[in-house]
């Protein structure tokens, strides 16, 4: 269920929001990440992903987040769970306020190749080694933490 912006920025500015965070790796090694158009985290490389609705499923929300995000659904099955992360941010999609704060739940999954990746999101991908992303000024912060 997407909700109004007058509702949504009463619950951004109330509660965290649960989200899904995909950490694609290919069979290399090498981590996709997504260079984002929108607040938080606009201009920054990330990891691909997004909040679950309500009266979704964990399970339904990866199918359709993996879909929306990768081009491609994949099975929660699919994917290893590395955890919950807290993602605090002084912004929000509307701009300067209310501030936001998730609680994403990682995934880690290994894929062969993604060739319609949309661009909704992201303006562009990029496949980065791991040790060249935590280097990378503007690889974020939060994505950084996923693989420290």
């Amino acid at each position: 269920m997407f909700l109004s912006k007058d509702v949504f920025t009463t619950v951004l500015d109330s509660t965290p929001l649960v989200s899904i965070d995909l950490l694609v790796q290919n069979y290399g090694g090498q981590v996709l990440l997504g260079q984002r158009k929108n607040r938080p985290a606009e201009g920054d490389w990330f990891v691909p992903g997004g909040r679950i609705l309500k009266n979704e499923s964990l399970s339904d929300a990866f199918r359709r987040l993996t879909l929306v995000e990768l081009g491609q659904a994949f099975d929660v099955t699919e994917a290893i769970l590395k955890g919950p992360y807290d993602h605090f941010y002084s912004d929000s999609v509307f701009g300067e306020s209310p501030s936001t704060h998730y609680v994403a739940i990682a995934y880690t999954l290994h894929v062969k190749a993604l060739p319609n990746l949309p661009t909704e999101q992201h303006s562009s991908y990029r496949w980065f080694d791991v040790d060249e992303l935590l280097e990378e000024d503007n690889v974020h912060e939060h994505t950084k933490a996923y693989f420290l």
